[in-house]
């Protein structure tokens, strides 16, 4: 792997691990700037004709509530837009869910807000009136569906460019892997493997095959599976669980929760008094090997 893959894949895997994280990190520090640029704006123009009975602390008050109650209710926005991500699918189905979304967001970015401006107004000695609700409410979800809107597509924008940075890959048959070198289309189905012998990598504007025999092991990440081939690391949509039991018969085991090995790649099986173990690789890569697991990689290696 060379210098600049294993920075990638190391980033990739820390922004894997906690996305979520990463991104109201990126939203607060948004908030931050944006809101204390309202709160000021709001102050100066309070100010303009000399003086005002708006205290100069009040519009901060009302914009850091504001950024904090958006940054707790996107939490489970965030799961809403993993599971009914953007498509051109079902453009009914969609619109209904995010403007459902859309209002319920609001709701609670409304409520939120709200109740920690009474507070804060409470703790000071002073009374916070926020007026006729449904008035109020409608005014504030014109700008809540704006800002549901952009975060929605921003979210799907940053979401797009990371898997083509990242690079994504699939399995392909003999078929597919006939046509993409130019043989002919009319290979019988019958005649197919029993299990696919390339991956087809898709990074950034590339596409380039990987043969299933060049992988040497592959971990959980995510809804993703990295499998590591080569020097490389290519991510497929998958679970472990389901795509080692599709490489079963090109030699690949579990031995963990979270890895598989290609078992013509073993060089060596190191245990402990647990029962646990390392299963140390041909290049030289050493991966955890759970007791759960011990029996299936005995088998799978013996049969070498």
């Amino acid at each position: 792997m060379t210098h600049s893959t294993s920075v990638i894949y190391r980033l990739t895997q820390r922004i894997d691990r906690h996305a979520q994280r990463f991104a109201l990190l990126a939203i607060a520090l948004y908030l931050l700037i944006n809101n204390s640029v309202n709160a000021t704006s709001t102050w100066m123009e309070a100010t303009r004709h000399g003086e005002t009975s708006l205290s100069m602390w009040e519009p901060f008050v009302w914009e850091y509530t504001s950024a904090v109650a958006t940054i707790l209710c996107l939490l489970p926005v965030f799961w809403l837009w993993q599971r009914f991500p953007l498509r051109f699918a079902q453009p009914g189905k969609q619109l209904v869910v995010h403007f459902l979304a859309s209002l319920a967001f609001s709701a609670s970015h409304v409520g939120l807000m709200v109740l920690l401006r009474e507070l804060i107004y409470s703790g000071l000695g002073g009374d916070y009136n926020f007026g006729p609700w449904l008035r109020e409410f409608i005014y504030e979800y014109r700008k809540d569906m704006l800002g549901y809107i952009n975060f929605l597509v921003l979210f799907a924008l940053c979401r797009f460019a990371y898997s083509r940075i990242k690079g994504e890959a699939n399995l392909i048959s003999e078929n597919d892997f006939s046509k993409s070198q130019g043989g002919p289309d009319n290979v019988s189905q019958t005649s197919l493997p029993s299990t696919p012998e390339h991956l087809l990598v898709k990074k950034l504007d590339k596409e380039f095959l990987v043969k299933v025999a060049d992988i040497k092991w592959m971990e959980s990440s995510g809804n993703y599976v990295n499998l590591h081939a080569n020097g490389g690391v290519y991510p497929i949509r998958a679970t472990l669980s389901k795509l080692t039991d599709t490489l079963a018969e090109r030699g690949f085991v579990r031995v963990h929760r979270s890895y598989a090995v290609n078992c013509h790649e073993i060089k060596s099986v190191s245990y402990n008094n647990s029962g646990d173990g390392e299963v140390m690789l041909n290049t030289g890569q050493q991966v955890n090997l759970s007791r759960r697991y011990k029996d299936k990689l005995k088998q799978c290696w013996s049969e070498e």
